[in-house]
């Protein structure tokens, strides 16, 4: 039996799905988290579970509700699961009006059940099941209770057929009925409404005798018959929320008493600032202080052990220069930052799963909207901080399509967690009491550089966008450390993957043109090496930034492009190719990569950070874009702009004597 789950945002549905499945699905308490579709086997059964979009209706609005009807009318499953927010009951009833249009029978779901008490609120479960003549099932997603009465209730397989609910008016049901007699088509009833609604994806349909049912229709309400259809949805919702909640007392939650701070318009972004700020100065700061001199010790030991091992094994020199200064140097100096992240993954769990983040979202939209972006922009932000790539496919919650484009393309300014080691390396030896503070800041210039980004689009590409904005706050709830846990271990595990595979070819390859002259002479000078001829053909690009020609900064910055962690692992081994201690070392003396200074080092910085993401995350623009062009459009004006920012850094660094 093949079962979708459906339901609104933020009403539990993940959650939901990971313990009916058992799957480590992303959990957030904000609305737009789950993207697409995903599917699981329903434990103890053999029952396949569908996870679609959050959607407040059936309606083509959005990407989420095209994803959703598609599957629905196209996929036919056999079972719908309406999953609903039992604390907002009348909202969630609008999308199960619509569900019982279709053949596919359904069951709802209220969750939330341990919250309706809090906030006062008594549902009549009884009475709502002969108003909607379906099975109710109440569960708590966030505690587990009610799931396996919901499992033993699908097992027995044992559904009611969806009603024929008399929810319009006398004279707009007998139109239904008569549409829906003539054309004859699975789901009848819903493609009738549709019909009767114009609704684009069914215009063919249209004929000249619905089109004057329709006029008849509007003539008599007084309006669309899309509105009107929608206000005598909610008409009965009320009438049957009236009639099943039979107490609900008005109280001020703990959640309420929050928001009259977080929500301030005064204190909202100021406490925005300084709880962004204590994320970085305690991820960076603290944590960055203390640990990675730890690993970087580690890491020294395991060369020196393994290069004594090959050694005695009889390993050429070769070999053992691969291993120690190629694969344990590239990759060590990226795990070195995995405490940091770790930490840094954890505070931003926790932020949105309780329900903070929306706060956030909703505050900026008033900020967002003058620069032709909307509240709901901070989703990809957040999850871009994360990893670009599903940032970017978060885009895909966003309605207007200009929008979205503009998203696609500034998605990738949010520091994501690659990001990470640059800094950390580089303000380590530079800033080393402020390392925390120079970390935020990048952050915070972050979201000015996308606004100023914002504005040289909109007056220049999409003149055009449209951007608009709904959001429900969820109810501020405590994280649960299972889900915390669940999404920091895929995050962290994730960026230890790249290292182990990515950055340890990547590794490999660095090491191969550094030990090799294009006569494929071995154990040369870098400086006659591949590797520096070609960093020497680009080096002019970057020395408006950095004030230097350098090969070794100008090489590491193009293998970025490749993974963004990859400019530390290439300036680590080149580094210790030059003979230079890698780690908080690499910038002393007269190495390579001493002649940095705290103003080209925070220019140097600002370009891998704001420049054209890693391959990964250029691969996902062009599937969201469906154009090459405008892929390339993209790339070159992240890298344009991130070359120019970082150029003007250096020459005001420059300008206040190199106090910067």
């Amino acid at each position: 039996m093949r079962i979708a789950l459906a339901g609104n945002q933020n009403s539990g549905k993940t959650t939901l799905f990971n313990l009916l499945t058992g799957s480590n699905q992303k959990i957030g308490n904000w609305p737009g988290v789950t993207i697409d579709r995903k599917s699981g086997i329903i434990k103890g059964t053999d029952f396949e579970l569908i996870d679609l979009p959050g959607i407040y209706s059936l309606s083509p609005y959005s990407p989420e509700e095209e994803i959703s009807r598609k599957f629905l009318l196209e996929e036919k499953p056999d079972l719908i699961i309406n999953i609903a927010d039992s604390t907002s009951i009348e909202r969630s009833l609008y999308l199960t009006t619509q569900l019982l249009e279709l053949d596919t029978r359904v069951v709802l779901v209220l969750n939330m059940c341990d919250v309706l008490r809090k906030k006062g609120i008594n549902i009549d479960v009884e009475r709502l099941k002969e108003e909607l003549q379906i099975d109710i099932l109440q569960i708590s997603a966030l505690r587990g209770t009610g799931i396996d009465e919901l499992i033993e209730y699908l097992k027995k397989q044992t559904i009611k057929e969806n009603p024929r609910l008399k929810i319009f008016p006398e004279n707009v049901e007998k139109t239904i009925a008569e549409i829906e007699k003539k054309n004859n088509l699975p789901d009848g009833r819903f493609i009738a409404v549709k019909l009767l609604e114009r609704d684009r994806l069914f215009k063919d349909l249209l004929n000249k005798e619905i089109e004057e049912k329709i006029n008849a229709l509007e003539k008599m309400c007084g309006t669309d018959m899309e509105e009107a259809i929608a206000n005598f949805r909610y008409e009965w919702i009320e009438g049957v929320v009236k009639r099943s909640v039979t107490s609900q007392v008005i109280k001020v939650t703990f959640s309420d008493k929050l928001d009259r701070i977080f929500l301030n318009k005064y204190l909202g972004i100021p406490i925005f600032v300084v709880i962004m700020t204590l994320v970085y100065l305690l991820s960076v700061g603290v944590v960055g202080g203390t640990t990675v001199e730890w690993i970087e010790n580690g890491t020294e030991r395991l060369q020196e052990a393994v290069a004594s091992g090959l050694h005695n094994l009889g390993a050429s020199e070769w070999s053992v220069s691969l291993m120690t200064d190629g694969v344990i140097t590239g990759v060590g100096a990226v795990l070195n930052f995995v405490p940091q992240l770790l930490i840094l993954f954890i505070c931003i769990s926790v932020l949105e799963t309780t329900g903070y983040m929306s706060r956030i979202a909703f505050l900026l939209d008033k900020i967002f909207r003058r620069f032709g972006l909307s509240g709901k922009a901070l989703i990809p932000f957040i999850v871009g901080s994360g990893c670009t790539v599903p940032g970017i496919m978060a885009t895909r919650t966003v309605e207007d399509s200009r929008e979205r484009e503009m998203l696609i393309t500034l998605t990738p300014f949010i520091p994501c967690s690659a990001r990470l080691p640059i800094i950390s390396l580089i303000a380590g030896f530079f800033f080393d009491k402020y390392m925390g503070l120079v970390t935020a800041s990048f952050y915070f210039l972050a979201i000015a550089v996308i606004i100023l980004s914002a504005i040289i689009l909109k007056k220049t590409i999409y003149k055009d966008v449209n951007s608009s904005y709904v959001c429900e706050l969820p109810e501020f709830r405590l994280p649960d450390a299972r889900y915390v846990a669940r999404d920091v271990w895929e995050k962290t595990w994730g960026f230890i993957k790249r290292a182990g595979t990515v950055i340890f070819l990547c590794s490999v390859v660095i090491w191969v043109l550094l030990s090799f002259s294009w006569r494929f002479e071995y154990g040369i000078p870098v400086e006659k090496s591949i590797l520096a001829s070609i960093g020497n053909l680009f080096s002019w690009i970057f020395y408006p930034m950095l004030g230097e020609l350098s090969w070794g900064a100008t090489v590491s910055a193009i293998q970025g492009l490749v993974a963004k962690e990859q400019v530390v692992s290439s300036m680590a081994v080149i580094a210790g190719f030059s003979g230079e201690v890698s780690g908080n070392l690499l910038f002393s003396g007269e190495g390579i990569f001493g002649f940095f200074t705290p103003a080209s080092a925070y220019a140097f910085m600002a370009f891998n950070i704001f420049s054209a993401p890693c391959f990964g995350a250029i691969s996902a623009m062009h599937k969201e874009f469906g154009s090459i062009k405008k892929t390339l459009q993209a790339v070159f004006f992240q890298t344009g702009l991130a070359w120019v920012l970082a150029t003007f850094i250096h020459l005001i660094g420059l300008a206040i004597g190199g106090i910067f």
